[in-house]
C-alpha cells in the first residue's frame, strides 16, 4: 500500500521516514510500514480516532514512549499535529503535547514484522540511552 504524507504525495519504501505536514523538516516522523500499521490498528478502533505519542517517567533508562489513539474532542489546544494521507484518501493524524516534543522531537516511528524485535521501533535522535527493548530513554 502506497503512502504519502500531506499536502504533497511520494511512494516510501517501509523503512524510509515520510515528511510531516508542518514542512519544518524535524517532528515525528512515521515511515510507511509504520502508518499501515497504525491504519490498521485504527480501523479496528473507529476511524476517527486519532494517535497521541508521548512520553512519561519510568522504564529501564528513566522515560518512556507512550502511544495511545484519543476521540478528536480529547486533543489539546497546545497539541502539536501531524497529518498523513493513506493512499486509499483516508486522513491520519499524530498528536503531542508540547513537553513530550522536548523529548521526542525528530522520533522517529517504524514498524517491524520480524518474529524477534517485532512491533512498533522507536529511533530518538535526542536519546543519550536507550534499553534493550527500545521502549525506554535517557537524555
Amino acid at each position: 500500500m502506497a503512502v504519502s504524507p500531506t499536502p504533497t504525495s511520494s511512494p516510501a519504501a517501509s523503512s524510509t521516514p515520510l515528511p510531516r505536514a508542518d514542512g519544518d523538516g524535524r517532528g515525528i516522523l512515521i515511515t510507511a510500514a509504520a502508518l499501515k500499521q497504525l491504519g490498521f490498528l485504527r480501523q479496528q478502533q473507529g476511524t476517527d480516532f486519532i494517535l497521541r505519542v508521548g512520553v512519561r517517567s519510568g522504564g529501564c533508562s528513566g522515560m518512556s514512549y507512550t502511544m495511545d489513539f484519543i476521540q478528536p474532542q480529547d486533543v489539546r489546544e497546545d497539541d502539536k499535529a501531524y497529518a498523513y494521507t493513506l493512499a486509499d484518501g483516508a486522513g491520519f493524524q499524530v498528536v503531542s503535547d508540547p513537553k513530550s516534543l522536548l523529548y521526542i522531537y525528530g522520533l522517529q516511528l517504524d514498524f517491524s514484522t520480524a518474529l524477534i524485535g517485532g512491533g512498533f521501533n522507536f529511533t530518538n535522535p535526542n536519546a543519550t540511552q536507550t534499553c534493550g527493548c527500545g521502549s525506554s530513554f535517557a537524555v
